[in-house]
């Protein structure tokens, strides 16, 4: 006997949302539709959901090992059991799918069923200096994408004219296509293609989109990039992809190259440079000036700094969130060693020497 829980991969204690979710997986990925299709295994799963996504018939099945009300004798359906009582399927004809809800999600059907049509995402590249990454910047594209149609607002209708009943579809929104296979015969609900599942079509259609509700045209669009995104960081706009009548418009992605500075690298929130000094500074100290992203500013050497050492300059680094604080700005000290002392400075490097320095 089958075991209709290890067919859909499901503990006995699954709810019904997990049972059904199981199912779309596995529905999904056998359907004979599909590539990686298989009848057989489609048969076996279809009927594992058939009673185990009716509460009746599964009450009848953990209890007795079968379904009664759908066992062996029973009309229609996969393998003697009937389909009749289960949502999305037909009668004793066939099996009737409605493609956008056992698939939605997995590349079958439209926006069948009350679900709204989704336009095309838009992915687009922007490059950044240093500069702008860290505190920010705006950009103005312009892309040529499918937007809604401004002359009739998305309607696909002249202005001034109403909306009739799709003949094709009846005002359904949808349509079902009859199919057969050697398990019987499948009807796939599709959504419309004549009215894009809105069930209406325009009476007179609008002369700029051809009635479509939408139409490619170029659209200016301001990004706003905050302060501190990182190389290859992706920016999301939502609603501002295609359009498609009807429905929701995608999103745009943009994604984001950030150039190398100089002299300034970036660690997180800490901003790091290097800073060459002379020996006589490093052992006396002094004031030298450091290049950062707001300018040369003064920084102070202390006596007998070693090389290696990093000093540190406040609330000069990456911003943080929308706030005024921020990241530090570091600086590695590197003492550059003369190559060639005149006879005096070996003098003076002598003396030292012989007090032990």
């Amino acid at each position: 006997m089958k075991n209709y829980y290890e067919l859909l991969g499901v503990q006995k204690s699954a709810s019904h949302d997990e049972i059904k979710k199981a199912f779309r997986k596995l529905a999904a990925q056998y359907h004979p539709d599909k590539k990686t299709g298989d009848e057989a295994k489609f048969k076996e799963i279809s009927e594992a959901y058939a009673v185990l996504g009716d509460e009746k018939k599964r009450a009848e099945y953990d209890a007795y090992g079968r379904s009664y009300s759908g066992g062996a004798g029973a009309q229609g359906g996969f393998g003697g059991f009937d389909f009749s009582g289960f949502q999305g399927f037909g009668g004793a004809n066939g099996v009737e799918f409605d493609l956008n809800d056992i698939f939605e999600g997995f590349g079958f059907g439209g926006n069948g069923g009350g679900r709204r049509a989704r336009g095309n995402d838009v992915a687009i590249d922007i490059e950044l200096t240093f500069e702008e990454a860290i505190f920010g910047a705006k950009r103005t594209v312009t892309l040529t994408k499918v937007n809604q149609c401004a002359t009739c607002d998305g309607s696909g209708a002249k202005k001034g004219t109403s909306m009739e009943t799709c003949s094709h579809c009846n005002g359904q929104g949808k349509v079902r296509e009859a199919r057969q296979t050697i398990m019987g015969q499948f009807v796939a609900v599709r959504e419309c293609a004549h009215c894009h599942g809105s069930g209406k079509i325009p009476k007179e259609r609008c002369a700029d989109c051809r009635g479509e509700g939408v139409r490619r045209v170029p659209e200016s669009i301001e990004i706003s990039i905050p302060a501190g995104v990182q190389h290859g960081e992706m920016i999301r706009m939502t609603g501002r992809g295609e359009a498609v009548r009807g429905g929701t418009s995608g999103d745009l992605y943009v994604k984001l190259h950030v150039a190398k500075h100089p002299s300034i690298t970036r660690d997180g929130e800490t901003l790091r440079s290097t800073l060459h000094v002379k020996l006589t500074d490093a052992l006396l100290g002094g004031t030298y000036s450091v290049a950062t992203l707001e300018g040369d500013m003064p920084l102070e050497i202390p006596a007998g700094v070693t090389h290696g050492e990093t000093l540190r300059i406040k609330n000069r680094g990456v911003p943080k969130g929308r706030g005024s604080d921020r990241g530090d700005f570091v600086v590695s000290v590197e003492i550059d060693m003369p190559k060639k002392l005149s006879k005096a400075a070996k003098k003076i490097i002598e003396e030292l020497r012989t007090e032990g320095i």
